[in-house]
Formats: structure tokens, sequence, C-alpha cells
């Protein structure tokens, strides 16, 4: 069968859109026939939140906590965290959506018979994040408000600024995404990869912490993961912290990251999908 082209046809966009919007009423459904998985959604993060809150308290001089203002410029570091667990729920979304739905479908045993129809495979890939991603906004401004609520949230920048940092960030997400997937395809098994890139991704990027407090070593490490620049910049500009660069530096480092991403992704994808076509082992379990 010959290989497909991975871009979108101009001839009849119309058709693309509806199979995306097909692909997210589909997985829109299966999601909410267990609506408990909107509540945990909400509350999971809550729950690794308030550890950190009450250490937080344990560690501050008269409340306010001098040691991580010595590395992020500011003494509120629930606010950071909260922040930095919202953006994470995104990620986690990317990675989930893209890696995991190419093992749902081989569990499943419809990989192959999908893969036949005349859609670009990347255009499933991205109609299996879409779903994700509007949960995951939901559930996010939720577990904002309850945090806030909980524990104080005190965002004093733009948010307009902040969500168009967001897109160039979770667009070289999408690109990374396509390459993930693709080696999820090699070797047939999803949820260590996800758990394993999700977990260092996050660690290393300063979802939790501020990257200056990593040792020397290991500082380089994360300086090196796009990402990191994502958390920082978003930071910067909703917490008004101390940022590793000054944020239009950072920004202009995402969209390279964007364009580096997304180009590389595709092309990984097409060659790791063609090896498994080739060999035989598409749908493989």
């Amino acid at each position: 069968m010959k290989n497909q082209d991975f871009i979108l046809p101009k001839r009849n966009p119309k058709t693309y859109f509806s199979v995306l919007f097909q692909i997210t009423r589909k997985d829109w459904k299966i999601y909410w026939r267990y609506p408990l998985n909107a509540v945990s959604s909400i509350f999971q993060p809550l729950i690794w939140l308030a550890p950190v809150f009450f250490l937080g308290k344990t560690f501050s001089h008269n409340g306010e906590a001098l040691g991580f203002a010595g590395f992020s410029g500011s003494t509120d570091y629930m606010s950071f965290m909260i922040l930095g667990a919202a953006i994470s729920n995104f990620i986690s979304a990317v990675f989930w959506g893209m890696g995991y739905a190419i093992k749902d479908d081989m569990n499943t045993g419809v990989l192959e018979s999908n893969w036949m129809t005349p859609i670009p495979r990347l255009l499933m890939l991205v109609g299996r994040t879409i779903n994700s991603l509007i949960i995951t906004t939901i559930t996010s401004l939720g577990m904002l408000i309850i945090a806030g609520l909980i524990f104080g949230f005190h965002p004093t920048g733009s948010v307009w600024k902040a969500l168009l940092t967001v897109v160039p960030m979770l667009l070289g997400l999408y690109g990374f995404g396509f390459g993930f997937a693709a080696v999820v395809m090699i070797v047939r098994e999803a949820n260590t990869m996800v758990d394993m890139g999700q977990f260092m991704v996050d660690l290393l990027s300063g979802s939790s912490f501020p990257v200056k407090a990593l040792p020397g070593w290991l500082l380089p490490v994360s300086l090196s993961i796009p990402l990191t620049y994502g958390y920082d910049a978003i930071r910067g500009i909703l917490l008004h912290n101390t940022t590793l660069m000054p944020v239009k530096t950072e920004i202009i480092l995402l969209l390279v990251f964007m364009v580096i991403m997304i180009a590389g992704g595709v092309q990984a994808f097409r060659a790791l999908e063609k090896k498994v076509r080739t060999r035989g082992t598409l749908g493989q379990y």
C-alpha cells in the first residue's frame, strides 16, 4: 500500500475537520461513561499539593519561604506549585493522548483497519489529543479555583500573555508526541514509556521546583529541555518570578522549539511507521 502523504490535502479540508470532530466526539462519550474520572482529575493534583503546602509552612520563617525566594525571587511557593501542576496536566494530555492512543488501538485490534482509511495518520493522532486537551482545560480550571480557595493562588500578571505563551509550547509538544508515538509502534509498550517520559520531562523542566536548585551537573540537562523555558516564562508573566532569561528570549526559544520539534517529529513518525509496515508488525500486540 502506498504511503500516505502527511500534509492535509487542500481540496477537501472539511473532511478532515469532520474526522477530528468524530474522533473527539467518540473519545468524549467514552470519557463520560466513567464520570468519576472527572472528579479524580480535579482532586488528584490537590492531594499532591497538600503535603507541599504543609511542608512549605514548616520551613517558612515568619510565614515566608525565604529559601524558596532565594531561587525564584518570590515567597509565594504555592502559586508557583499550583501553576506548575496546571501546566503539567496539559503535558500529560499530549503524552497520553498520542503515546497511548496507538497502544490502545493495538489492544483493541483496530489499528490496522483504522490506518487503512484514506486519512493521514498524524491527523488521527491529533484527533486523539483534542478531547484530552478539552477535558484537561476544564479540570485544570476547576483545580485552580479549588486550590486557590484552599491554598491561595495569587497571579498578578497578564493571563492572555500567559495563554499565548502556552500555544508554542503545546505545539512543540505535539511534535515530540509524534516521535514518541512512533517509538511506541516499535517497542509496543506505552504505559512504562509514557510514565517515565512524562516524569522525567516534568522533573527536569521544573514543574514543581525552580531549576536553579538543581545540582550543577544536572542543570545543563534541564536547560537543554525547551519546556523549562515554557514553565519559566509563564510563571514570570503571571507571578513575576525571577526568570532564567528575559521572557521575550524564552518565548523566542519556544517558537524555535516548536518548529524544530514538529518537523523532527513528523520525520521520525514517517520513518518508523514505514519501518513497522515493512516488517508487518504494525498491529502486533
